[in-house]
């Protein structure tokens, strides 16, 4: 019998579609596509060849991208992207020392070698070096287990720590199951700390979200936040301030996607004044929180809430401010995925083009490795007044 992942991409559809016991019909609903679409591409009369298509087809049936495709079919560097993110998944799902055995002669690292490893990884990632993070990650997250096993008070932290870049890492490559495990892992692994618990659910608020749970998301953001929250905000110190805060972010982020717009914007005007208290160039418990990573925030509540007319206003505001370079990295770039696509939803492509064009400047891995960035080019691509160099980036891509 012929091996499935040797078969043409439309019987690999058939073929799952078949062992998750779905009629064309029902996969059809799931996709949002007709019968009659998924009957010719299961017969090969339609090809898949957008990583878009094919990743909402694997979503459907329930399987990892890589298990549709096949490694040749995969555009440059997707495969290895696909292989890290398998090696990061075993990595999370290994119980080698939780069953008493521990894999491999590496040395048990010390606490404080672990830290300045995981210190370094978050660091590659603010930088949005995704390729990096990738390759570095699942080694470290078993140096990271052992090294905690060896030493379980000292090396919770770092433990803790090394679980929250993964979650932020596997999110920006659209995993997000994979995702939900390194944030229940930290979990786990924070639970009885208050702070670290806190922290974890920074990863936890986008995990909900992309996860199609933002009214879950809403409450266990506020749940967190209020768990931390100093009892006299005057009185509060910037790490608390800026755990709080993210928090209630993340929380009207979610409320956002739920289309509360009352409640999103009640968070985050609450959010700002801690902000103001903790003011610019921080970075407490990872959260790059101040004014102006609140604005941001604002501004992508109200593109997710429709209102893109005002969010391009307060776009063109924010990116003036000193706050703006204070951000690391990854930040600035993702926040302008959100900027282009509030000027696409304005009717203005030429910008969105051009914001797009900016992001991939700050941090090419944004755009390029990030399945949001790249969807995004393509469709701006697609418009009639596209910039070119939107259309030469999308067609470097392979995106379209």
């Amino acid at each position: 019998m012929e091996s499935v992942d040797l078969l043409p991409v439309g019987r690999q559809v058939a073929y799952w579609r078949g062992r998750r016991r779905l009629s064309q019909q029902m996969l059809a609903d799931r996709l949002g596509k007709s019968k009659s679409w998924v009957d010719k591409v299961e017969r090969g009369v339609r090809s898949l060849d957008k990583v878009s298509t094919l990743r909402e087809v694997a979503t459907a049936l329930r399987i990892d991208l890589a298990v549709l495709l096949g490694r040749h079919a995969l555009p440059v560097g997707m495969a290895e992207r696909v292989e890290g993110v398998e090696r990061i998944r075993a990595a999370l799902s290994s119980y080698e020392i939780a069953l008493g055995r521990p894999a491999g002669r590496r040395p048990v690292l010390s606490v404080e070698a672990l830290s300045r490893e995981v210190a370094h990884l978050w660091s590659t990632f603010q930088h949005a070096r995704y390729p990096q993070v990738i390759d570095l990650a699942p080694q470290l997250l078993v140096d990271a287990q052992r090294t905690h096993a060896n030493d379980p008070e000292a090396g919770r932290a770092p433990l803790v720590e090394a679980y929250r870049v993964t979650a932020s890492l596997l999110m920006k490559l659209g995993v997000a199951d994979v995702a939900w495990l390194a944030v229940d892992r930290a979990m786990i692994a924070a639970t009885g700390d208050r702070l670290s618990v806190a922290a974890v659910a920074v990863q936890l608020g986008p995990v909900l979200r992309g996860s199609g749970r933002a009214r879950v998301a809403t409450s266990a953001m506020l749940a967190a936040a209020y768990s931390v929250a100093p009892p006299v905000i005057e009185h509060g110190t910037p790490p608390e301030l800026s755990l709080c805060g993210t928090l209630l972010v993340q929380a009207a982020l979610a409320a956002s996607c739920d289309g509360d717009d009352r409640t999103a914007a009640t968070l985050i005007d609450e959010a700002a004044g801690m902000a103001a208290r903790v003011g610019e160039g921080h970075d407490h418990h990872r959260t790059g929180f101040g004014p102006t990573a609140v604005e941001l925030a604002r501004i992508a509540a109200m593109v997710e809430l429709g209102d893109a007319r005002e969010a391009v206003v307060r776009h063109e505001e924010v990116i003036t401010r000193d706050g703006w370079g204070w951000l690391h990295a990854e930040h600035r770039a993702a926040y302008l995925i959100d900027a282009a696509r509030a000027y696409l939803h304005a009717d203005d492509p030429v910008n969105a083009g051009r914001t797009l064009i900016g992001a991939d400047r700050i941090a090419p891995a944004e755009i390029r490795h990030r399945p949001a960035g790249r969807d995004l080019v393509a469709r701006v691509a697609r418009e009639p007044d596209a910039p070119s160099t939107l259309i030469d980036l999308a067609a470097t891509l392979g995106a379209g």
